[in-house]
């Protein structure tokens, strides 16, 4: 067994390039080391194959990810691995091609090493809702690791790999990455291809990068980014340069919306607000405190925008076209019925009938039209909150880590989990969480950076800032952070 796990993506790719490790053992490190100790407990990967993995190593390619193992939230179509979503109704799916942004990987020298688990279509904030068994926090596994890609997030915590993949259409990237004590990037909407990701809903997915380091996410959103023509809501420009991750923040100024956290928010997630901002100050950025309330109207918007877009996109899982096809049907509409009601899950019905609902004739423009309309008003809100500043500090989630069960039977209390992530998504900007170190407890907390589109190079120099607690000498690529690692209870 090596320690190679314990590298980053940066340095791991380095030792394959200069032979000093195989492909194959960068692989396996992981699964050798870690894994054997965790994933047993966290369930933070629904299939795993190791000749996939060794036919990866095999044919690895020179570029800035070689060797690099790669975790992929079980939404994105593979060829080597099944591709479930986390549901029944695709249970032993396998695509007939790669995503955009797996094909782009693989292009860049990494091995997919397994598929993360996943709220059930992405359809929830805990990764509770998944049809083949919940994942588990590392840093406390009586808690939630976050959704819905909570098993991408989990793998990189505990060191399965270094990077991973996931989809956040309403913060399911930032919010576990906040759970999990790990960055977590939902890019610009259009920077990434959504070619070959299961749409859950249209105009808000996104792919997102998880990393334990700065450098690994900007290297991430290098190797994806960019114009693909099987995807035409990516944009046609060049992707933005964010090479300059390391060249610190003197001179930028960050929104500081304190009217967001005055109630309903944890103290130890306040504390966190209150650390990061010190350190963005003491590396030369400048506070500007801002009222700011989209979060009034998100809530409803994103839940009557989504809902109705999941409805229609999963209108196709009908049992004849994909997946699971209930056996005893009478006719098409029993087929129809009997399919859906076994193959989905709960949450998942939920929300498609309220989207359905919110569609139908009569009520679409009190709902659907009207929800279009206050979306328009809060990407307004950012605008104006942008002109005043280059980027913006505020929550990824309200709480810490909350227990496994707390929420499952209040889908409200689960819907708020993500109050403060569903806006960017909402504006299609991009945003960054950032762990900013563990409580008292050992829970990791977190803030999030939200900037204007095309602001990832704002955010990951915002990023490093925070990682090298404000410290100038350290802010040098050269300078890698360590790592705080999970300690099984």
């Amino acid at each position: 067994m090596t320690d190679l796990w314990k590298l980053s993506a940066k340095a791991l790719a380095e030792r394959v390039r200069t032979g000093k490790a195989k492909a194959v053992e960068a692989v396996e490190s992981g699964w050798e080391g870690p894994a054997k100790t965790w994933e047993s407990d966290v369930h933070a990967i629904l299939a795993a194959d190791p000749k996939a993995r060794a036919s990866g190593a095999a044919a690895v390619v020179d570029g800035p990810l070689t060797g690099v193992p790669v975790v992929v939230k079980d939404n994105l179509c593979t060829t080597d691995y099944p591709t479930t979503c986390g549901s029944r109704i695709l249970a032993g799916y396998r695509s007939p091609y790669d995503a955009t942004v797996i094909r782009r990987l693989r292009g860049a020298g990494a091995v997919v090493t397994g598929k993360g688990n996943m709220d059930e279509f992405a359809m929830g904030s805990s990764t509770e809702y998944s049809a083949f068994g919940p994942t588990r926090n590392p840093y406390d596994l009586e808690r939630v690791p976050g959704g819905s890609s909570g098993g991408p997030a989990a793998a990189v915590a505990y060191g399965l790999s270094p990077v991973s993949l996931g989809s956040d259409t309403g913060g399911s990237v930032r919010q576990p990455a906040a759970f999990c004590g790990v960055l977590g990037l939902k890019p610009t909407y259009g920077r990434l291809s959504r070619y070959g990701l299961v749409a859950f809903g249209s105009s808000l997915d996104q792919v997102g990068i998880f990393a334990r380091h700065v450098s690994d996410v900007a290297t991430t959103y290098t190797s994806l980014a960019g114009p693909d023509p099987c995807d035409a809501t990516t944009r046609q420009t060049p992707a933005p340069d964010v090479s300059g991750w390391d060249t610190g923040v003197r001179g930028l100024r960050f929104g500081w919306p304190a009217n967001l956290w005055k109630a309903g928010v944890e103290t130890d997630v306040v504390r966190g607000l209150e650390e990061a901002a010190e350190w963005l100050e003491k590396a030369g950025a400048v506070r500007v405190p801002l009222e700011f309330m989209p979060g009034e109207f998100a809530v409803a918007t994103y839940y009557l925008v989504a809902t109705a877009e999941a409805s229609s996109n999963l209108a196709r899982f009908d049992g004849v076209r994909y997946g699971f096809r209930h056996a005893d049907s009478e006719d098409v509409r029993a087929l129809y019925t009997k399919t859906r009601s076994e193959g989905f899950g709960p949450e998942v019905q939920r929300r498609i009938l309220l989207g359905t609902y919110a569609l139908s004739a009569g009520y679409y423009d009190a709902y659907y039209l009207t929800a279009q309309k206050a979306r328009t008003r809060i990407r307004r809100e950012f605008q104006e909150a942008f002109a005043r500043s280059d980027f913006m500090v505020l929550p990824a989630s309200p709480t810490l880590p909350f227990r496994i069960g707390e929420k499952t039977d209040d889908p409200l209390a689960m819907y708020l989990s993500d109050i403060f992530t569903i806006g960017a998504n909402l504006a299609g900007i991009p945003g960054l969480t950032v762990p900013v170190g563990l409580t008292a407890s050992r829970l990791p907390k977190a803030v999030q950076l939200l900037g204007p589109e095309d602001a990832e190079p704002t955010l990951l120099r915002a990023a490093r800032a925070i990682e090298v607690r404000g410290d100038i000498a350290r802010m040098a690529a050269a300078h890698e952070t360590e790592f705080a690692w999970p300690t099984k209870r």
